[in-house]
């Protein structure tokens, strides 16, 4: 069994006005909230953006997990698609004190290298600060941070940095080299 070295970096933004705007890529691009929590929806989302960047920590889940995960007061999946085709997304996770995590984001593999990722993470971020206003009780959001790791797309990390996130964190770890498990089970 070989290991290797991974790399996870936190960025963190910590105010709305740090926010870098992406171009829109152009009129074919639409980004929209997914307003009805759909397990399956977000299962393929999750399948089919991490499949070859080594997601797995959510394959196991359970339906009824995925429900639980996506019925919390204020997690939100943001959908950006290519003439109807869903091509990547971001998924919003408030935490105590007016803290959002991007807990996940990312393109389809056909999608990726046409800058639509700093559009769909332009809007995301926009997102993740306001909240509080589709979310009655809400606190404000008072910064929004995500982590990233050197399993992830080879963009990823400039494409945070680019839009205004500050790294506060780098851990490093060694893991066990496994293959990816794709999309879907044998692909």
């Amino acid at each position: 069994m070989s290991t290797i070295t991974l790399t996870t970096w936190s960025l963190e933004m910590a105010s709305a006005q740090d926010l870098v705007r992406a171009a829109v890529p152009g009129p074919e691009i639409a980004v929209r909230r997914a307003e009805v929590p759909s397990p399956e929806f977000s299962r393929f989302l999750y399948a089919s953006v991490g499949g070859d960047i080594h997601w797995t920590d959510r394959l196991s889940l359970t339906r009824a997990q995925w429900v639980e995960q996506l019925g919390r007061p204020g997690v939100e999946t943001w959908v950006a698609y290519e003439h109807g085709t869903p091509a990547g997304y971001v998924e919003l996770d408030p935490q105590d004190d007016g803290v959002v995590e991007i807990m996940y984001f990312g393109l389809l593999p056909d999608f990726r290298g046409r800058r639509i990722g700093g559009h769909l993470l332009t809007l995301g971020v926009e997102a993740a600060w306001s909240l509080a206003e589709r979310w009655p009780g809400r606190a404000e959001t008072t910064r929004v941070w995500l982590h990233t790791c050197s399993q992830d797309g080879p963009t990823a990390m400039d494409n945070y940095l680019r839009r205004g996130f500050k790294l506060f964190k780098t851990e490093t770890e060694q893991k066990e080299d496994t293959p990816t498990p794709g999309p879907w089970p044998g692909a």
